[in-house]
């Protein structure tokens, strides 16, 4: 595997100036971002297929061990601050449990019974989505994951940063980011864990885009949990609206916070009103503004 091989060109890294070590690791860090490009068909196909089979009720799930599983952690966990995904409708399937969120657990990515018995336990049907994330693509825990969502019927997406490995073949969407050798043999952290951290970024935004949790550029379901998100939520209702900045937090204060309903109360209708239309377009305000005009 690519990913494991000594890079010749880099065999002396360590004996290198440290500023052209680091001019070499940041060309690195590039060469993966433009390896998600050759990607893009397989990451919109995969996509799409999440976000028609989500509905309302479909759960996502992140699969992964090691470096990739704490990458696929850090996607999932921003999906509920800036997108209001329900928690309930998040899952993590992680090789060493919790704690290998922040501690290396590297001998539990061999544990396939685990990877079944978490699998089983979350009790999948055709509408969660899991996305599965290993550099190698063999993986015995995630691939075991993935195969075993996959006979629930479940939307099963594999991102691996080797060709032609059982992840890739055991998804139904799969997803190959050829990211070579590393610089340093093996830490996939580097290139591999850039490009996994890419591709998971434009599946979960794009999901949330096509959910309608996006309006013109702005995160209209975040979570007003803080200062300065009060005052986003506040500029992002004016802007709506059409509204000055007092006006916009005065809805957003009827609304406890709910920007798309501020938007409609700022715009004069009631908080009643404003739910039933957000309702009848299923929170989606790009439908609701259609239809308003």
């Amino acid at each position: 595997m690519a990913t494991e091989d000594v890079d010749p060109r880099f065999a002396d890294l360590d004996a290198w100036s440290l500023a052209s070590a680091i001019e070499a690791m940041w060309e690195g860090q590039l060469a993966a971002a433009a390896a998600v490009g050759r990607a893009l068909p397989a990451i919109t196909a995969a996509t799409s297929a999440a976000n028609e089979a989500l509905g309302d009720h479909g759960r996502l799930i992140y699969v992964g061990a090691g470096t990739s599983g704490r990458v696929a952690v850090q996607d999932g966990a921003e999906l509920t601050p800036t997108f209001a995904w329900p928690q309930e409708r998040l899952r993590f399937i992680i090789a060493g449990g919790e704690s290998a969120f922040v501690a290396s657990a590297e001998g539990a990515e061999d544990d396939v019974a685990n990877a079944v018995k978490q699998i089983d336990a979350a009790r999948l049907c055709p509408h969660d989505v899991v996305i599965a994330v290993a550099a190698s693509g063999t993986t015995p825990f995630t691939v075991a994951a993935l195969q075993q969502a996959g006979t629930y019927g479940a939307v099963t997406i594999g991102v691996a940063n080797n060709p032609a490995t059982a992840l890739l073949t055991s998804a139904k969407y799969p997803v190959l980011v050829e990211t070579g050798r590393e610089l340093i043999a093996g830490s996939t952290r580097m290139k591999a864990g850039t490009a996994q951290k890419i591709v998971l970024n434009l599946i979960s935004t794009g999901i949330m885009l096509r959910l309608g949790r996006v309006y013109r550029g702005m995160m209209v379901n975040m979570q007003t949990t803080n200062a300065k998100l009060k005052r986003r939520a506040e500029v992002m209702v004016a802007r709506i609206a059409g509204c000055d900045q007092a006006q916009a937090a005065c809805a957003l204060e009827q609304t406890e916070g709910d920007i798309k309903m501020a938007a409609l109360v700022a715009l004069g209708y009631d908080k009643a009103e404003a739910e039933l239309i957000l309702a009848r377009h299923k929170g989606n305000l790009r439908r609701v503004f259609a239809d308003l005009t």
